[in-house]
This record gives C-alpha cells, structure tokens and sequence, in this order.
C-alpha cells in the first residue's frame, strides 16, 4: 500500500496517512484520534477499496467522512462510502453544491467513473468545529478555488488539511467557475497565515509544506 505518514507533534491527539488515489492522484488523508482509535476520511476522490485496505491496515474505526471542496477528484467517492460505511458526511459549505451536483460528469469526464452527487449530512461555514473521536479541528471558509472550500486545522497537532487552496510552490487555481484568484490570496493570508509558520499542511495534491516554507519560498503568496 502505498501510503505516506504525516508527521505529527510527541504526544500528538492525531495521526494521519496519505493515501494518493485516482489517476490524477491527488491526497486523500486517512486521520484518526490516537486515544478513541475513530477515523475519518478527508477528501476520499475515488478508489474505494484501496482506502478501505488501508484503513484496515491502520486499524482504525472510520466514524466520518470530511470534504474540503466539492470537485471530483476530492469528493467522488463521499457517497458510496457514506453508504458503505455507514457514516455521515461533513463539509464543504453549501456554496460548492454546484459542484457536488456535477460530480457524475466530472468524474466521467477525468476517467474514474462511478463518483455520485449527494447532499452533505453537515454543510460547514466557518468559524466552527469538527471532531475526529477526542480531536477537534477548527474549520475556515477559505473561498477562491472553489466558493465553498474549506480547511480543517488541528491546533495541537499543529497540522491542517487545505485542500486545493495552498500547495508547495503554488496555490489552487482559480479558472474554475465562481473561482477568484484575489479572493483565494486573501483567504491564505487571513485564513491560514494566522494559523502559524510552524503550521504543517496536507495539500489536495503533492507533498506536504509548512505555511512559513510558502511565506518564505511561494512565488504566489511570498511575503503576504
């Protein structure tokens, strides 16, 4: 199985995988609370029984599915495994509904078929939280590569799953409908930037970075 650990903090509340799936093999992140052993999915975009293996690699209890954004890469497989599983969804915020709607044809459209529209079982906004067993992510609305994207940070495990919003070296794009390159710079440096340098993320797709290394380095955000 081909799964990348994400370092966490001593003592740290959380653990985490990586698990690339799809043919355009993106992050799908496995996390789960090192004290209750319960696990979610963040962004599972397809390959279903690849992210099941690895779960029962981990040995970990999957309690929930949580969404950064509603493209199909990062939301494809949600529903099935909802069913599958038994388990609610949460995330994006409403506003990427649109997309979630086209899941069928997008997922068509980039070769892994099957991806499925649905309604999340909690639409987030900002500004709140969400739990993995004992852990709580704080939750920040960080519009511009989609309108309803959103990034879950964990304070103590000084970690947080950005989507498509930050990447090393790059940011998300913003081309896609209801997209704003503006909108997007302004949601790092408000949302995330405040969040601390020392702050490692998971971005949607490729390795992981710290937000001080993009400060530092991004040619898109250096110096905001």
């Amino acid at each position: 199985m081909n799964t990348q650990s994400s370092p966490s903090e001593p003592g740290s509340p959380l653990r985490a995988a990586i698990v690339p799936v799809t043919p355009l093999q993106q992050n799908c992140s496995i996390i789960w609370c090192t004290e209750t052993n319960k696990g979610a999915f963040v962004d599972p975009g397809g390959d279903i029984d690849r992210l099941l293996e690895a779960v029962e690699e981990i040995g970990c209890e999957i309690e929930k599915i949580l969404l950064t954004h509603g493209h199909a890469d990062h939301a494809g497989a949600a529903d099935e495994l909802r069913e599958r599983l038994d388990v609610p969804i949460e995330g994006p915020h409403i506003d990427d509904k649109f997309w979630i709607d086209a899941i069928p044809q997008d997922s068509a459209k980039y070769g892994f078929p099957g991806g499925r529209a649905f309604d999340s079982d909690r639409w987030l906004t900002g500004n709140e939280t969400v739990t993995v067993g004992n852990v709580t992510f704080g939750v920040y609305h960080c519009p511009g590569h989609t309108p309803g994207h959103v990034v879950f940070h964990q304070p103590e495990s000084q970690v947080a799953f950005v989507g498509d919003v930050l990447f090393q070296g790059s940011i998300g794009r913003s081309d896609f409908p209801k997209g704003d390159q503006n909108q997007l710079i302004t949601s790092i440096k408000t949302q995330l930037w405040p969040l601390g340098d020392d702050t490692a993320f998971v971005p949607g797709h490729g390795p992981m970075s710290t937000f001080g290394h993009e400060r530092a380095t991004n040619p898109y955000v250096k110096g905001t």
